[in-house]
């Protein structure tokens, strides 16, 4: 029986009404693996955020199933939903949704802080070298490029090793060198500590670095191509409208 850290169940989602309504998902039957990496692709419009939010709790599908670690999270209230992510899932924004009177340590450590716990120092020294922010500890968001203040929600997310992390575009504002390396930190963090990575992502190179690629297109599964090399993303998705 597959193990299923998270598992969507004829998942719809849609937006407006009559004339304007839209179908974001349609649905959508899809389980991810615990300890696999999985990158969602596909054209602008095609449900991919919508697939993220749904399958985070941030949003609420029309109709379907969403379960976390077998719990369908659909039927949770708005505060068992807030301490499930704040425990269990980590999410990366496209935004990077830092408070801008704190420093970047202080951003990473918030939501434990939050949660009454007490991160080690060590490993949030760690989590912001890793990702290239050594002796910027101290530095204010202002006083952050856009994808510095990436890299700090990144560790934010990654901090208290969640079983699930969503990441929107997490490597979009950062230049190459940097990206990769937060992509080795995503795909550590699978590898060596088992968490499990879903990945919304345009650029194929990231997406090779993922055990599979999901591809929707309006709103449905169109495929699902198992290690692809960053050539077959790219011959697969272009072929899409």
């Amino acid at each position: 029986m597959v193990d299923h850290a998270v598992l969507l169940e004829g998942v719809t989602r849609t937006y407006g009404n009559g004339a304007t309504e839209v179908a974001a998902l349609r649905q959508v039957s899809v389980g991810f693996t615990r300890g696999s990496f999985t990158a969602v692709m596909g054209p602008s419009g095609s449900g991919k955020s919508t697939l993220l939010q749904c399958a985070s709790g941030l949003d609420r599908p029309d109709s379907g199933a969403v379960l976390v670690a077998g719990q369908d999270i659909t039927r949770l209230g708005e505060k068992e939903l807030a301490v499930l992510r704040r425990d269990r899932i980590g999410i990366v924004f496209q935004a990077f949704n830092l408070v801008p009177s704190l420093t970047a340590w202080q951003n990473v450590i918030l939501p434990s802080r939050l949660a009454r716990r007490r991160p080690e120092p060590a490993r949030v020294h760690e989590l912001l070298n890793r990702v290239g922010l050594a002796g910027r500890e101290g530095h204010r968001p202002a006083q952050l490029s856009g994808g510095q203040q990436q890299r700090v929600a990144i560790a934010r997310a990654l901090l208290s090793r969640p079983e699930v992390l969503f990441a929107d575009e997490p490597t979009g504002a950062l230049d190459r060198r940097t990206g990769h390396e937060v992509l080795a930190l995503l795909r550590e963090a699978v590898d060596a500590f088992g968490q499990t990575v879903v990945m919304v992502t345009h650029d194929p190179e990231a997406a090779a670095r993922a055990d599979s690629v999901l591809v929707l297109t309006d709103g449905r599964i169109d495929d699902v191509l198992d290690r692809p090399s960053a050539e077959q993303i790219g011959l697969r998705l272009g072929g899409l409208r």
